[in-house]
């Protein structure tokens, strides 16, 4: 899991197995990241859609704008403006496009996961290094 500023460059990363949801992985990402601050807007597909998530993220003075799931049987809690934001979310999706790039990354040929993590650390500094 990656989290991306709006260029798209990574903020921070975090690994794990890959049978747990998202909505668990949020916190430990951001605990993970590479900056001191925290941002003020998380934009996420509609995985991220949970009330739960939302009020941790609200006490850390994070704003998460994600669309609603077809399913929601609790009131919307999300307006059009901020949806519009989410527009933006190919930024994130480039970030893994350039992951990508890194043949090592693309096939986990790493069988456990904190040689996995340390060669994704590798790529984002990399990526970091080239947008400087």
């Amino acid at each position: 899991m990656a989290i991306a500023d709006a260029h798209g460059l990574p903020i921070a990363v975090h690994t794990t197995t890959a049978q747990t949801h998202e909505v668990r992985l949020v916190t430990a990402t951001l605990d993970a990241g590479f900056l001191d601050c925290l941002p003020e807007r998380l934009i996420g597909d509609k995985a991220y859609d949970s009330d739960p998530l939302d009020q941790v993220l609200a006490e850390n003075g994070i704003t998460m704008i994600a669309p609603h799931r077809r399913n929601r049987t609790a009131p919307a809690t999300q307006d059009g403006r901020a949806l519009r934001r989410s527009a933006r979310r190919w930024k994130v999706e480039r970030l893994f496009a350039w992951v990508q790039n890194f043949r090592r990354l693309v096939v986990r040929y790493e069988f456990y996961l904190e040689n996995f993590h340390g060669f994704m650390l590798l790529g984002c500094m990399r990526i970091l290094l080239r947008h400087l």
